[in-house]
């Protein structure tokens, strides 16, 4: 299993639309219905730090997300128009869940 956690600050000006490119992502998560995957996005209280946290159960889970256009779409903006800090990424060791991942 491969756990990442990434943290960035957008742009005051691109927050609306970043969180209509990560609800695009979701979406097309829930329609593939994947087992391996599960993503979740925070906004902190700040109203621009945003927290994603990926749970994949393997590689190919990895690559699926890596691969779908809504994620690459949503990192080129991204990108191109709306961080006010870099991404901080970091790979986490699962402790323990209150339900089973995978």
């Amino acid at each position: 299993m491969r756990i990442v956690k990434v943290t960035y600050t957008a742009k005051a000006g691109f927050v609306a639309q970043n969180q209509i490119n990560i609800q695009a992502v979701m979406a097309d998560l829930r329609k593939l219905n994947s087992p391996g995957i599960m993503y979740h996005c925070c906004l902190s209280p700040d109203g621009q730090t945003f927290i994603h946290t990926a749970f994949q159960e393997n590689e190919a889970a990895q690559k699926l997300l890596n691969e779908l256009p809504s994620f690459i779409h949503f990192q080129q903006q991204l990108k191109a128009h709306g961080l006010e800090e870099p991404p901080k990424q970091e790979l986490l060791t699962l402790v323990g869940s209150s339900k089973e991942l995978f």
